[in-house]
């Protein structure tokens, strides 16, 4: 049998290949350029298309680290194979220890369901009917690999494209060495690696899937799961690594996992170790209704704070308020924006729009997040600084923190690479479904412009918690004829509305893990996402000047509350007696030193009020009477009674 001169020179470099571990990287980059220059010609004989295959088959047999330069290369060299093999008319298989390629050829405008099986390293089938299905069917015993091609597998290629598909390729590799993913982390791969294309034409978003079979090379232990998985080329820099969008999984026993795919290329199975439990498809159903439900309601009763905090003049006279309508304001366009981003995710093709939803769903999150911290530095000045002296423009600096730092996170997160934004995928679940949402991509950017960012600011606002509850009980325990006045419902609702605005429910977040993981999830999605609901309720429904403002505006009939009601008047005579209150806090500042920020933060003088840019004190106090207008809203509501039961 005459020898051509390539398939002399492959045979040559086979031989090279005997011993792998004699080879170091640089001597395996040079045997696979040589083997790139044979393969270079218009065809590949089956002579050359064979010893390439064993070439290749020796070399996965060398160290991940040898390999690790040329990787992608000698993947490309089984692909040139399948490529331009020489074919009869006949379906071509081409075997090694290692690596197995089928080749048969196919009419791309007739295309035809197509069955590929590999039961080891020397018995593979490749057929166009049924007749390999149900053979498969007969055997007991489970193949390493299988794969179905639909009969709709061209029929969204464009006219040029079906006349180019002439050949369907199969290829299985019983080693993983070149297929090293940097990311994988604590996963790992427990099957071989089963690849198919059509020519050289990328199919992707198939009607019908293409079913994989793969033989799972160790059983899927107990709260483990197993992912479904393709070779994606444009990962970890161009190096590749693993991934699951388009696949899911269809059934997984001990034994095999059936995944479905819509788009051709190589398929493994990836178990996660991190040992962390899964949760059902039902659970993540239960948790997603959860979600959509409480963002939609909190939508529109957020809409409703705004429309009555923004109507109604002399309810948003205090700094409380225009904080609260601030972050009010950041919560509704957080839930907007997190309610389309699922929708939006459906069209994995617009990637402008993907990457500009995730940008603005990050830049409100961290603009919620700015405001809760900003709520929290408020009653630091309240309660512990006990600001006195003129601030000007205090509104005007908030703002500029609470929208203006975020934004500077959002634009260093974009400069660096707007890749971090993206689509990815959430939720992977043992019936193989993702749940894809556009988010943040890059772990390193969601770790320190989310969670760090989170964690700054729940910390503070945890410790500033703290300091309002001790400030409240030294409170009470400086005036205990105080305390039998109100009732413990009273307390815990004032304690709640404090750690609604200071955002500590957030903070399930943290203990979501291990055996607590569901119940905190159900704790964190219910409490989250139905936020502004509770800031509706506290802050509108149970406060009585927003209650009265509907009454006298919005009711008609018996419920209508005229302007110059009792109420009214009785609001002017608290403002008329101020003084009386400023006397009785002169008094208890002298009687104990550490009582003198809890006194100040009681009563002030209207004219320091004025000072602030509060506006009128009269007009004020018909709405917010006896509150100082620096306070928390909650704290002006749990010191109400205790002005005024003191002013004579």
């Amino acid at each position: 049998m005459l020898l051509t001169t390539a398939e002399r020179q492959a045979n040559a470099l086979l031989e090279l290949t005997g011993d792998v571990s004699k080879l170091n990287s640089s001597q395996v980059a040079q045997l696979v350029s040589q083997l790139e220059n044979l393969l270079s010609g218009p065809t590949v004989s089956m002579a050359l298309g064979n010893t390439s295959v064993r070439i290749v088959s020796n070399l996965l047999g060398a160290s991940p680290e040898v390999l690790s330069d040329s990787s992608n290369r000698i993947i490309g060299i089984v692909d040139t194979v399948g490529l331009k093999l020489v074919l009869d008319g006949k379906a071509e298989t081409l075997l090694s220890p290692a690596v197995a390629l089928s080749v048969k050829p196919v009419d791309g405008r007739n295309f035809q369901e197509t069955f590929f099986s590999i039961s080891d390293p020397n018995n593979v089938q490749v057929r166009g009917d049924r007749r390999l299905r149900r053979s498969l069917r007969a055997d007991s015993s489970i193949p390493q690999g299988s794969i179905r091609l639909p009969p709709s597998l061209t029929q969204d290629l464009t006219n040029e494209q079906q006349q180019l598909a002439t050949r369907v390729q199969f290829n299985f590799y019983q080693e993983s060495t070149v297929y090293q993913d940097r990311s994988l982390g604590n996963r790992k791969l427990i099957s071989g690696i089963l690849g198919a294309s059509v020519a050289n034409l990328s199919i992707r978003e198939l009607q019908d899937e293409v079913v994989i079979i793969l033989r799972n090379s160790e059983p899927v232990p107990a709260n483990f799961e197993a992912t479904c998985v393709f070779w994606d080329f444009t990962l970890n820099d161009e190096s590749g690594g693993w991934n699951q969008r388009g696949c899911s999984v269809r059934s997984s026993t001990d034994n095999e996992t059936v995944c479905g795919c819509n788009h051709l290329t190589s398929f493994a199975i990836l178990l996660d170790l991190s040992r962390q439990p899964v949760l059902s498809r039902e659970q993540a159903t239960i948790l997603t209704f959860i979600t959509y439900i409480g963002c939609g309601i909190s939508a529109i009763f957020l809409s409703i704070t705004l429309l009555t905090y923004l109507s109604f003049g002399k309810l948003r006279k205090d700094i409380p308020s225009k904080i609260l309508i601030q972050l009010c304001m950041a919560l509704l366009l957080l839930n907007l924006v997190f309610l389309v981003d699922a929708w939006l995710a459906l069209y994995p093709d617009a990637v402008g729009l993907c990457i500009s939803t995730a940008w603005f769903l990050h830049y409100f999150l961290l603009v919620t997040f700015t405001w809760m911290g900003l709520e929290a530095v408020h009653m630091y000045l309240a309660l512990v600084k006990v600001f006195n002296n003129h601030i000007s423009r205090y509104m005007l600096k908030f703002s500029l923190i609470g929208w203006g730092v975020p934004m500077i996170v959002v634009i260093i997160v974009i400069a660096i690479d707007k890749d971090n934004y993206g689509l990815v995928s959430y939720g992977r679940f043992p019936d193989g479904t993702s749940d894809d949402f556009c988010w943040l991509k890059n772990d390193i950017a969601f770790y320190v412009a989310v969670v760090a960012y989170f964690c700054i600011i729940f910390l503070f606002n945890l410790v500033m918690f703290v300091v309002v509850l001790v400030q409240l009980y030294r409170i009470k325990r400086q005036n205990p004829h105080n305390a039998q006045h109100r009732t413990t419902l009273q307390d815990v609702r004032s304690v709640a509305g404090i750690m609604i605005l200071l955002g500590l429910t957030w903070g399930f977040a943290f203990f979501a893990w291990g055996p607590l993981n569901l119940p905190f999830m159900y704790l964190f999605a219910i409490f989250n996402s139905f936020q502004g609901f509770f800031i509706f309720v506290l802050y509108c429904a149970v406060k009585e000047n927003v209650r009265k403002q509907w009454r006298t505006f919005l009711c008609c009939g018996r419920m209508r509350l005229a302007e110059n009601s009792e109420w009214s008047r009785t609001a002017t005579q608290k403002t008329a007696k101020k003084s009386s209150v400023t006397r009785i806090t002169s008094l208890h500042s002298s009687q104990s030193n550490n009582s003198s920020s809890a006194s100040s933060f009681l009563a002030s003088d209207s004219s320091e009020q004025v000072n602030n840019g509060i506006g009128n004190p009269f007009e004020d106090r018909t709405i917010t009477a006896g509150e100082d207008p620096r306070g928390d809203v909650v704290l002006n509501e749990i010191n109400s009674q205790f002005r005024n039961q003191q002013a004579p």
